[in-house]
């Protein structure tokens, strides 16, 4: 074979993916990562960038945006042997004789020695705002990834979840008027938050749906709202609108690959393998006896998986783990 081939190939950036790729960066491995999203992060960057973590070690608290920053920089210590490509779907994995494999997403081919999927509760996308024109403007945000952009602005919020009421509270004060919209008379918020929204600033409109937005050169002006219970119209002025109607996430093709499930999650052994030798699992994409789904026990999910996975692709060594004070010099 001449093509090149991965030592590892992780497949989800998230938190837990982008740790894993340093850590086998750490250890020599030649490896690619691969996300379907734009932007490396996962969940955290792309829809609560501004939220507190408060349980990562050493941190007593630190925004989920930050710390997939330190992340990037840490992992950036070996870009000469990892390589990224976001914005990508990984669609087929074939395991030849060898024990290789071939990955193939919706770009490209690649060959790689082993598989370490971190890919959490799949591929998502978000549920969109229920109007017809609503994909003809580009000020409607389904992901939020900086407060800066709402800076002085009037913000329609919709959504009655936990996401929708927290982006609420935390837009209090930054935006020039915030309104959040739901179609219940009751949120399905923390009651904490629920009780925080109500002290607050924000303008709060239930039970209301959308029905149409007015805008111009591209960009919504305003929201039709209807009363769902007395079908009052009421029109409420918007520079920009975000939808937090919440996401479907699936595994996607991965449920294809023959490897065993149990619900949404990849089943692992002590070693965090699947049921395929060769590929691995950590994080929220994985279940065992006694799986706890956090941060923090992704991490050592996968430093278990990179371990097991440098024994598979390179099995006439003798690997023993190092700490990282002995590597790094």
């Amino acid at each position: 074979m001449t093509e090149k081939i991965y030592d590892l190939t992780i497949i989800g950036a998230g938190p837990v993916g982008i740790y894993g790729a340093f850590y086998a960066g750490m250890h020599g491995m030649t490896t690619k990562i691969i996300d379907a999203l734009p932007e490396l992060g996962g969940q955290l960057a792309a829809l609560y960038p501004e939220k507190y973590i408060y349980d990562l070690p050493g941190h007593p608290k630190i925004k989920a945006g930050e710390m997939i920053e330190q992340l990037k920089v840490q992992m950036d210590q070996f870009k000469d042997r990892i390589d990224v490509v976001t914005n990508t779907n990984v669609q087929t994995v074939e395991k030849l004789e060898d024990g290789t494999f071939k990955i193939c997403t919706d770009k490209e081919c690649h060959y790689s020695r082993s598989i370490v999927i971190t890919a959490g509760n799949g591929a998502f996308t978000p549920r969109k705002l229920d109007v017809a024109n609503a994909n003809d403007f580009s000020n409607i945000h389904y992901f939020v990834s900086t407060m800066e952009t709402f800076k002085g602005k009037d913000v329609v919020i919709f959504g009655g979840g936990d996401s929708a009421v927290d982006w609420a509270l935390m837009l209090d004060g930054v935006a020039k008027n915030v309104s959040i919209v739901h179609r219940r008379d009751e949120f399905r918020a923390h009651a904490s938050s629920v009780d925080n929204l109500k002290a607050s600033n924000v303008e709060i409109l239930t039970p209301y749906v959308a029905a149409g937005l007015t805008g111009e050169n591209g960009r919504v002006t305003a929201v039709e709202l209807t009363n769902v219970t007395t079908n009052e119209t009421k029109l409420v002025h918007a520079d920009e609108v975000i939808v937090l109607y919440g996401f479907i996430s699936s595994l996607g093709p991965i449920k294809e690959w023959d490897l065993e499930l149990d619900k949404n999650a990849l089943c692992v052994d002590i070693s965090q393998q699947t049921s395929i030798n060769g590929i691995f699992a950590a994080g929220d994409a994985c279940t065992f006896d006694g799986k706890i789904k956090m941060i923090t026990t992704g991490f050592g999910e996968v430093v278990v998986a990179i371990n097991a996975a440098i024994a598979y692709a390179y099995p006439e060594k003798v690997h023993r783990h190092k700490h990282s004070s002995a590597m790094m010099k």
